[in-house]
């Protein structure tokens, strides 16, 4: 493809959206970019640093200094501050919290809008996150929003959890995933919503394999094929 095209793919947590994006990316032969690894990311970093994510101001001048990246490996991407490579250790319910505590700051926002919107530039791209279409990629040629029913979605992300080895159990997930999606469309600053121009995609009861045929779909309808 020569001309560049860059697909935001939003939606609240436990909705699939890094791996059907991750998926999608691959066939199109797109980089795919997922944001919300960032968040993570730099909240296991404050917390690990003892920072007080809810404290704005101590958070905003621990960010000051700091360096954040991804990096595209063999093995997918990774994700780096200062230097260290996070990647692992950011898949938790505690992770995915602290997330959504930093991801309310502006600051920290701020502070990652350029280096999100620096990796669409000159490459055609899937971003996923939750206001890729809205805030940082608002040009964007497509715009999805990704969602499922929270009890489908709990059950996803405790299944991953629970394969990953993760002592945790599905009320405790539910529970996370119904305050973060209540903290994530309740934030003053950039809060989870759906664009104007996106495509409302909803994938509860699909299997995987179902929900990338209909992004695909969506997809190659855009490029009239």
């Amino acid at each position: 493809m020569d001309k560049i095209m860059r697909i935001a793919i939003d939606g609240p947590v436990g909705a699939g959206k890094s791996t059907i994006a991750k998926a999608v990316a691959e066939r199109l032969g797109f980089i795919y970019i997922d944001t919300g690894a960032l968040y993570r990311a730099i909240g296991v970093h404050c917390a690990k640093n003892g920072v007080d994510v809810d404290d704005d101001k101590a958070t905003a001048e621990h960010i000051a200094g700091m360096e954040a990246d991804l990096r595209l490996a063999e093995n997918g991407q990774r994700v780096f501050v200062n230097g260290e490579d996070l990647t692992d250790k950011i898949r938790t319910p505690e992770a995915s919290m602290l997330a959504s505590r930093v991801s309310a700051n502006p600051r920290v926002r701020g502070f990652l809008l350029d280096l999100q919107r620096s990796f669409a530039r000159d490459n055609s791209v899937i971003m996923d996150g939750r206001d890729i279409g809205t805030v940082v990629l608002p040009d964007a040629e497509l715009k999805i929003f990704l969602t499922a029913d929270a009890e489908e979605r709990a059950k996803r992300r405790y299944d991953e959890l629970a394969a990953k080895g993760v002592d945790t159990d599905y009320e405790a997930v539910l529970a996370d995933l119904n305050k973060r999606d209540y903290d994530d469309s309740h934030r003053d600053f950039a809060p989870l919503k759906m664009a104007d121009d996106a495509v409302l995609t909803d994938t509860t009861g699909n299997t995987f394999e179902q929900s990338v045929e209909e992004i695909m779909g969506i997809i190659n309808e855009k490029l009239g094929k």
